[in-house]
């Protein structure tokens, strides 16, 4: 299972780099629009790759951080379900040890 996982990370990294180089061309990122002001100023030549790959990128990174929000109720309410566990479970502990017995008290009745 591990080889097939090797050979699809191989085969996505290859078509990365295939997609590398048949977008080598310089193309012009702008923030603003032609005529506001400053424009000019907030205008970048870069490879079409490298546009490409930061828009992955980006988009890889706010998904992460949106999830990551999502689901934090969820990991809020794991945590104090799992303190209420520890603290049933010393509690128990304390009574079997004040009780002096390990046993069940059913299973006490019995013998």
């Amino acid at each position: 299972m591990r080889y097939i996982k090797y050979i699809i990370l191989a085969a996505f990294m290859g078509g990365l780099v295939l997609l590398a180089l048949a977008n080598r061309e310089a193309v012009t990122v702008a923030a603003l629009p032609e005529g506001l002001p400053y424009a000019n100023m907030l205008r970048l030549q870069m490879p079409l790759f490298a546009v490409i790959f930061a828009a992955i990128g980006t988009g890889l990174l706010l998904g992460y951080f949106l999830e990551y929000f999502r689901e934090h109720k969820y990991r809020r309410q794991a945590a104090v379900k799992n303190r209420e566990a520890a603290a049933l479970s010393a509690e128990l502990a304390k009574l079997k040890k004040s009780n002096g017995s390990d046993e069940d008290d059913v299973l006490a009745l019995l013998n």
